[in-house]
């Protein structure tokens, strides 16, 4: 039969974790009522979406153009089917990833 003391301990340290986790994951709810007017959350809002997409973007053309130098062509030419798709379609981004990503595997299997 298991120790009584170790037995506490476990549900102290399970009740524990749980009270952390709990507080972990209600945290942001608790701040974010007074950062909803704030004019730097607003302005982050905006411009962080374009530039997590900016930084993947360049991190996956770099890897791919290092990846295989002699086709940094078709990286281009896939590059500016997306951005074309993308402007042309009324900014449907999953159409233009489709399309850009179509482009590239048809031009690399050629």
């Amino acid at each position: 039969m298991p120790d009584a003391t170790s037995v506490t301990y476990l549900i102290a340290a399970v009740v524990i974790a749980g009270l952390i986790t709990l507080g972990l994951r209600a945290l942001p709810f608790a701040i974010l009522k007074p950062l909803r007017r704030s004019r730097f959350v607003a302005a982050l809002g905006r411009w962080m979406p374009a530039g997590i997409l900016l930084i993947l973007a360049v991190v996956v053309l770099r890897d791919q153009v290092a990846a295989d130098p002699g086709r940094w062509w078709a990286v281009l030419a896939a590059t500016a089917v997306t951005v074309a798709v993308h402007l042309l379609s009324k900014r449907r981004a999953l159409l233009s990833i489709i399309a850009g990503t179509a482009c590239y595997i048809v031009l690399v299997n050629l």
